[in-house]
């Protein structure tokens, strides 16, 4: 083969072809193929005929690619309720195209294949709904916080997938009414982003985030939010449940698993501002004892503040690998332990760490499924089983979803 021809055949940037296209691949795209390699396909559904046009190539055996023109729709194909939810459009959306159930069936699916084939577990998955407001499975209005970036005329928008490029937005149908109206009308430093939230009360909070230096109050001040049978006073910045159901349905599956002792130890980790330590303080009682580790100093400091009421608490700053191999820990026996890691998981380390405490359950809060599944199987190996299994369609239009794993000796 010439050299030419080898250069054409590893970059297909720009190139159009027909394709038959399979099945939802983790990521919010579909799986296709062709002339022996694998096209991952966004704005497409399984089953459909498209033509495809390449996004990006690098070489090697796959590329990625969008379905501009659909031959022969699936059944599941909707009209996009966003005219940017389309190729080249806004990268925040994977599913505007496809309706409610089959979004909650893809992502099951991905769910239960990354649980086979990196666990070696065979379960059925259900993506249950959530509700916004009073409308079960609302798949729009959802999202109470939102990141916009800033283009080069100073214009708020979203960015292209896999892309810097900024879409200007007048509205996103999946945020609360009124979010991105909070940053029109004016010009913002150009490579900034945005930051707006919308509480519990209704107020919406905007926090400019410059490129460099600290990011600055626009407008709103402190953030409320109710869950777990709580108020909780926030800073816009600390971290909190994008869906407005959330926060509020995560504690309830916590405390139904959980399941503390009276007078017992729990542990949690990654524990933000302490949702789910309210929940555990409420069960082990003031005789008991509530570890909270959080890297974040801000979470830290809001979380000492809403749970002041529970002296059973302790916050811990700090990362949670590092923290579980202090000296004045190591003869602590946690009853249970609450994981809710970063999108990567909580990895070996962690894992090692707490399954070497011995407790009698762990209750696993993944906004991942791969890295769910990982952590998963690195429990099986220290004697654990996988007792229960939930998800939760916390993100839809999107190909994330919410899981919360039970793991018992």
């Amino acid at each position: 083969m010439s050299t030419e021809t080898s250069t054409e055949r590893l970059d297909w940037t720009g190139r159009q072809f027909q394709v038959e296209i399979g099945a939802v691949a983790h990521g919010g795209h579909c799986v296709a193929r062709h002339e022996g390699r694998v096209v991952f396909v966004r704005h497409a559904l399984p089953g459909e005929l498209a033509v495809v046009e390449v996004t990006e190539d690098h070489g090697g055996s796959f590329c990625r690619a969008e379905a501009v023109q659909v031959l022969r729709p699936s059944p599941d194909r909707v009209e996009p309720s966003c005219p940017l939810a389309r190729p080249g459009g806004c990268g925040g959306c994977d599913w505007q195209h496809a309706s409610a159930e089959a979004q909650r069936r893809f992502k099951a699916e991905v769910v239960a294949e990354q649980l086979r084939r990196i666990a070696g577990l065979e379960l059925p998955v259900q993506v249950e709904a959530l509700p916004v407001g009073d409308e079960p499975g609302a798949l729009l209005r959802w999202r109470t916080r939102v990141r916009l970036a800033v283009d080069r005329r100073g214009r708020p928008g979203f960015r292209k997938y896999r892309s810097h490029e900024v879409v200007p937005v007048t509205d996103c149908p999946i945020s609360v009414a009124g979010a991105v109206e909070q940053v029109l009308g004016r010009r913002w430093p150009r490579g900034s982003e945005l930051s707006v939230v919308a509480d519990a009360t209704g107020q919406f909070h905007v926090t400019e985030l410059p490129r460099h230096g600290r990011a600055r109050p626009v407008s709103g001040g402190e953030v409320v939010e109710h869950a777990a049978g709580r108020r909780w006073r926030l800073s816009p910045a600390v971290f909190w449940q994008v869906h407005r159901a959330a926060a509020d349905v995560l504690a309830g599956v916590v405390r139904e698993w959980a399941d503390a002792p009276t007078g017992g130890v729990a542990w949690d980790l990654y524990g933000g501002v302490g949702l789910f330590a309210a929940v555990l303080a409420e069960q082990v009682g003031p005789d008991g004892s509530v570890l909270v580790v959080e890297c974040s100093s801000q979470s830290t400091a809001t979380g000492a503040v809403n749970l002041a009421d529970l002296p059973q608490v302790r916050i811990r700053p700090g990362h949670v690998e590092k923290v579980l191999t202090h000296p004045d820990l190591a003869d602590e026996r946690p009853d249970v332990v609450v994981l809710d890691p970063p999108r990567k998981g909580a990895g070996r380390r962690v894992v090692d760490a707490v399954a070497g405490r011995g407790p009698t359950r762990v209750v696993h809060v993944a906004c991942d499924p791969a890295a769910l599944a990982r952590d998963v199987s690195l429990f099986l190996r220290h004697g654990y089983r996988l007792a229960g299994l939930r998800a939760f369609d916390a993100f839809p239009m999107t190909h994330h979803v919410e899981c919360v794993a039970l793991l018992t000796r």
